[in-house]
C-alpha cells in the first residue's frame, strides 16, 4: 500500500506546481477530482497528462463530481446529491459520462463518485431507477476499460453491496472513506469491510466523528483524531489483501490541511509498515 494525497482540479491552477508540492511530501500518487464540467476535454487532458509525465505523479482515479445544489446534511442533502434525486439525475449522468470518457484520456482506470441517498428499501420504485441509471454509467466505464466506485457515506454497506450486486456489469467498486461511514451515521469501517471487502478498490485517509443530532453530519478531524480506529482499519484491509493506495483527504485548506496531511501521512506510512 502507498500513502497518496487528493488533488482538486480547478480552472487557475498550476497543476505541475501542486504535482511538484507531492513529491515534495514524498507521495507518488494522488486521485484528482473535479467539480468543473467545462474542464472535461482534451485540452485539459493534456495539461494534466504533461504534468503526470514531468513530475512523476501517478492518477490511481479520477472522482468526478456533478453539477446543481449540493447540502451535505441529512435533509437537504437528501434532495440535492448525487444521482438519486430525479430532479438533476439525467444532467448529472450526462457529466458523469464525460468524466468517464476524460479519464479514459488521461489514462485512468477508476471513476468515483457520491451516488446519494441510495434507498435502502430495494423494492423502492426510485432505487430501481437508480440502478438503470447506474448501469448505463457502468456500461460506459467498461467501455473506457474502468471501473466506476461508489464513494461510501450516504449508503448502508448492506445497500451499497446489494446496488453493486443488482448493477451486474462486473466492474463496480468501491471507494471507502471510513470516516464518510462514521460522519454519516452509517457504519462502523472496520467492520463494513467483512460485508464489502471484496469491493474496495480505493481507500480514502480521512478521520471524523459519528453525527451527534439528525440533522448535520458528524464532524471531519486530523486523522489519529477521530472515530476511525486506524490501526484496527490497516490491519483488516492487509488481512483481506487490499494493496491499492489509500488517498489523504483533509476538508480544509491553508497550512492546516498541509500540516494535517504530513501527520496523517506519518501515521499511515508507519501503520502499513508495521507487522
Amino acid at each position: 500500500m502507498r500513502v497518496g494525497i487528493l488533488v482538486n482540479l480547478h480552472a487557475d491552477m498550476d497543476l505541475k506546481e501542486k504535482f511538484g508540492e507531492l513529491k515534495e511530501m514524498g507521495v507518488e500518487s494522488c486521485q484528482l477530482v473535479c467539480w468543473d464540467r467545462s474542464l472535461l476535454n482534451e485540452e485539459t487532458a493534456a495539461v494534466v497528462r504533461e504534468a503526470v509525465r514531468e513530475k512523476g505523479i501517478e492518477i490511481t482515479a479520477f472522482w468526478c463530481g456533478w453539477e446543481g445544489p449540493k447540502v451535505w446534511n441529512f435533509y437537504e442533502g437528501q434532495e440535492t446529491l448525487g444521482l438519486v434525486p430525479q430532479a438533476f439525475r439525467f444532467r448529472r449522468l450526462e457529466m458523469l459520462l464525460e468524466g468517464s470518457d476524460f479519464a479514459r484520456l488521461l489514462g485512468v482506470d477508476n471513476l468515483v463518485t457520491h451516488v446519494g441517498y441510495m434507498p435502502e428499501n430495494p423494492y423502492d420504485p426510485n432505487y430501481h431507477s437508480v440502478i438503470a441509471c447506474l448501469k448505463e454509467l457502468a456500461l460506459r466505464c467498461k467501455n473506457n476499460g474502468q471501473n466506476f466506485l461508489f464513494e461510501t457515506g450516504q449508503e448502508t454497506p448492506v445497500t451499497l453491496k446489494r446496488a453493486i450486486q443488482d448493477i451486474g456489469t462486473g466492474n463496480v467498486g468501491i471507494n471507502l472513506d471510513p470516516a464518510n461511514l462514521l460522519m454519516y451515521g452509517k457504519g462502523n469501517p472496520v467492520d463494513s469491510l467483512d460485508v464489502f471487502g471484496e469491493y474496495v478498490m480505493g481507500i480514502h485517509g480521512k478521520d471524523g466523528c459519528y453525527p451527534t443530532n439528525g440533522y448535520e453530519l458528524g464532524e471531519e478531524k486530523p486523522l489519529g483524531q477521530g472515530k476511525v480506529n486506524y490501526p484496527a482499519f490497516i490491519r483488516k484491509l492487509k488481512e483481506i489483501g487490499y494493496d491499492g493506495d489509500i488517498t489523504i483527504e483533509r476538508e480544509i485548506s491553508g497550512e492546516e490541511q498541509k500540516k494535517d496531511i504530513l501527520m496523517a501521512k506519518q501515521m499511515l506510512e508507519e501503520l502499513i509498515a508495521a507487522e
